[in-house]
């Protein structure tokens, strides 16, 4: 999200002041977390997202310091919002319950359910 677009050659096109406008923060904010629901907390991860009815999956690759998370997002039922279930390397969670982030070198693999 640029703050202006030059018109004058040589630089027709291009975007600046990104960083200045803290534009690239709300992207972060608005997309990934309100919309992907992706929220990290501390030690710890919510996925809770409101994403178009339309999208019937999502992936995230995320990296907790050495640790490797693969996070799938299933929307079976084509709702907007609603987990009905999360899984943390085929283990259920608890509903609504935060996932646990290690820093173990290993890849964890999340599943949430929408419904």
């Amino acid at each position: 999200m640029a703050a202006d677009v030059y018109a004058e050659p040589p630089h027709v096109g291009r975007g600046g002041w990104t960083w200045y406008t803290a534009s690239a923060g709300w992207m972060y904010q608005a997309g990934l977390e309100w919309m992907l629901g992706f929220r990290l907390r501390g030690a710890t991860l919510l996925v809770d997202p409101c994403i178009p009815r339309a999208w019937p999956r999502y992936e995230i690759d995320f990296r907790y310091h050495s640790a490797r998370y693969l996070v799938v997002v299933e929307n079976p039922q084509g709702v907007s919002r609603g987990v009905a279930a999360t899984e943390l390397d085929g283990q259920a969670l608890t509903r609504g319950a935060a996932i646990p982030l290690a820093d173990d070198g290993a890849t964890h693999r999340v599943r949430v359910v929408l419904g």
